[in-house]
């Protein structure tokens, strides 16, 4: 057993989508989640910006005693893992994009369209494509790049209707000229929005990468010997820019019970 928590973390506010998830696949593990909110969106900085912000935070946790570390960043994911692994040598590192794709090559048919929105940095890198397709080769994957999206949900401007007429615009022909019957939420801020997206296309099957990447991360503790024991977890947030609107997605979230939260800047 071993009660040293798992360090997951993400650009923004984005990966807080994924801690219900974790929180219901793995309630006795322990959680140090870090947003980097003061220099977010990754999603349109250069991969060696993305590299080199992605190492700071992985050393933090790693100095806050994390036993693994959980890339809840699809941006991260499709670039940075590497570099990490380089620098964090016999840590367990696990990104998001992997077991996503696991879960559409096992659940999707020839038949369906699959569309993944992400940020410019993923869908430039083609990590969905590439890890779906080498487990499906015959599936039709079809990429669009969101890059305000992030900003704008950043921002807030879920709150206020503001993002309704951005989704139409960037998703609008992309759905219908791809026939997209399944969308892939390729960025974890998007979940955030996953109701106004729905609402606009309804009858389409949506895919949140964030169980499949629960799901992995217990596999890999379990493998590793590293799964805490039976006792409720703890759970710290840290951001680089502790907002209002960073405590606003917590509430948005429903996220319960206790936790922590602090600021800290790299």
């Amino acid at each position: 057993m071993d009660d040293r928590p798992i360090g997951i973390f993400d650009s923004g506010v984005g990966g807080l989508t994924s801690i219900n998830a974790f929180s219901e696949v793995l309630p006795h593990e322990s959680i140090i989640y870090f947003g980097d909110t003061a220099r977010a969106p990754y999603g349109t900085k250069s991969p060696r910006t993305v590299r080199a912000f992605s190492v700071e935070i992985a050393d933090f946790l790693v100095c806050q005693g994390a036993k693994m570390l959980v890339a809840a960043c699809n941006t991260t994911s499709s670039i940075a893992l590497d570099a990490i692994r380089a620098k964090q040598p016999g840590m367990p590192v696990q990104g998001i994009i992997e077991p996503c794709a696991e879960k559409i090559a096992r659940e999707c048919t020839e038949d369906n369209s699959i569309g993944v929105i992400a940020t410019p940095v993923t869908v430039g890198s083609k990590a969905y494509e590439t890890y779906i397709h080498r487990l499906n080769p015959n599936l039709k994957v079809h990429a669009q790049a969101c890059p305000a999206f992030v900003p704008l949900i950043e921002s807030g401007a879920y709150e206020n209707g503001g993002m309704d007429t951005t989704v139409k615009h960037t998703l609008d022909d992309f759905i219908k000229s791809n026939d997209i019957d399944t969308l892939v939420l390729g960025c974890t801020h998007y979940p955030i929005i996953r109701g106004i997206i729905e609402k606009l296309y309804p009858g389409i099957t949506i895919i949140d990468p964030s169980f499949a990447l629960a799901e992995r991360v217990k596999s890999v503790l379990k493998e590793e010997g590293l799964a805490a024991s039976e006792w409720p977890g703890r759970r710290t947030f840290y951001a680089s820019d502790l907002s209002q609107k960073f405590l606003g997605v917590i509430d948005l979230l429903g996220i319960s019970g206790d936790y922590v939260l602090e600021q800290h800047r790299l």
